[in-house]
Order: structure tokens, then C-alpha cells, then sequence
């Protein structure tokens, strides 16, 4: 083999797993960037103080990691995804109290 030909397979090696791991839950990886969207939402329009979107944040990260773990073997089961699923419901849920509360953002005049 020609050092081009380990290149190309030195690089592709790092580069497809990443783009199966992106592609094997698209369902949830949709699913996280919606929640993302609601959350930046509900900052801009102060429907969020800076503490609720810190929580809910958090929220979304611990959905991700609960991906990357299920993802580590290469392929995410059925019960691994029920999991992270009814984890992104609950915190869909918390999403939409927190922004329906009566708490608001403190807007930069107070």
C-alpha cells in the first residue's frame, strides 16, 4: 500500500463512525435540537430566568450523555432508546412548565 491509501483509510476510520453515530438515532437527535430551540426561545423572549435555562440545560446534557452511552457499543437498543426517549419526554415536560411559569427573566432596565 502507498502512504495515499493509508491516509485515506486512516482518515476515513476516523471520520465514519461519527457519521454513523449521527445518523443511528435521528429520531432523538431531532428531538434534542427541538428542546434546544425551546429552551433559546424561551430566554429570548423572557419567559426563562437565567437559572431555569441553566436547569434545563443541564436536562438536555444528561439526555446527550445518556446517547453517547448507548451509542459506545456502536448501536442503540430498543430499551436504550425507550429510555432516553421517555428521559427527553420528561424533560420536554419540564421545558414547558418552566416556560409557562410565572417567573419571568429580569428584563436589563431592573
Amino acid at each position: 500500500m502507498n502512504k495515499f491509501t493509508i491516509t485515506v483509510l486512516a482518515v476515513a476510520s476516523l471520520i465514519l463512525p461519527g457519521l454513523v453515530s449521527a445518523q443511528s438515532t435521528p429520531r432523538i437527535d431531532q428531538r434534542q435540537e427541538n428542546q434546544e430551540k425551546r429552551i433559546d426561545k424561551g430566554v429570548d423572549a423572557g419567559k426563562l430566568n437565567q437559572k431555569e435555562a441553566a436547569r434545563l440545560e443541564k436536562g438536555q446534557k444528561h439526555v446527550q450523555k445518556m446517547e453517547d452511552r448507548a451509542m459506545k457499543d456502536g448501536k442503540v437498543t430498543k430499551q436504550e432508546k425507550r429510555r432516553i426517549e421517555h428521559t427527553q419526554d420528561v424533560q420536554s415536560k419540564s421545558i414547558a412548565r418552566e416556560t409557562q411559569d410565572k417567573q419571568k427573566a429580569k428584563s436589563k432596565s431592573e
